[in-house]
């Protein structure tokens, strides 16, 4: 029987690059998916040359196709975690449509396509996914309106795909994380009595590390 291929949006960010070592650990082959092809040839190299697809996550029609042309067998994907995303943080009288719909378009409906593109093989071998959302949603933050709109999508969006994939056996799942250490984040961090504070708020006395995010999708994409 073929390892399952778990396909992973984000690969080369620090939840994508995380979880990819712990689907190698327990014997699946990760698809990497990103935008840089250099980074993406890199971390295959560290997987015994997992394969790579190189898309654009913040145009949903470039990401569709690429999925569609890919050269990676497709037939024993069986895990999709769509790990891209963005943080865009502002007061909401400065945020212009542009930034809802870029959040939307990358966090939302990027996902929505790729999803479609490997529908087929989800289906096959009654697949699970999880998607990303963030506790700014349920908790209320000021200054996140735009990607709370974005990831409020991405809860609403779950809760409906399990729902409509429910009888073909295809689970849904969103994971939504407080601050974890990120390239993303990495501007909240930069000085350290801020990133000290920000710990403080938590009950663990700590930021989130990328491999708090990846061993739960990992969990629930087993």
């Amino acid at each position: 029987m073929a390892a399952a291929t778990h396909a992973i949006v984000g690969a080369t960010g620090a939840v994508g690059r995380a979880l990819a070592q712990r689907v190698v650990k327990r014997g699946g082959v990760p698809l990497l998916v990103g935008r840089s092809a250099d980074k993406l040839d890199a971390l295959a190299k560290e997987h015994g040359n997992a394969p790579i697809l190189v898309a654009d996550c913040s145009e949903p029609e470039s990401i569709a196709a690429a999925f569609k042309g890919a050269d990676a067998d497709m037939s024993s994907l069986a895990a999709y975690a769509y790990c891209a995303g963005s943080i865009t943080l502002k007061p909401v009288r400065r945020a212009s449509l542009a930034d809802f719909r870029e959040a939307f378009d990358l966090n939302t409906l990027s996902a929505v396509e790729v999803l479609k593109a490997i529908e087929k093989p989800l289906k096959k071998n009654k697949g699970a996914c999880v998607l990303f959302s963030t506790i700014a949603v349920q908790q209320g933050l000021p200054n996140h309106a735009v990607v709370s709109a974005a990831k409020g999508a991405v809860e609403g969006l779950t809760r409906a795909l399990a729902a409509e994939y429910a009888a073909s056996g295809v689970r849904f799942n969103a994971v939504a994380p407080s601050l974890s250490r990120s390239a993303m984040a990495a501007p909240m961090m930069e000085k350290e009595a801020i990133a000290a504070a920000l710990a403080k708020a938590h009950p663990l006395g700590r930021l989130g590390e990328p491999d708090d995010l990846a061993a739960l999708a990992d969990f629930l994409l087993s």
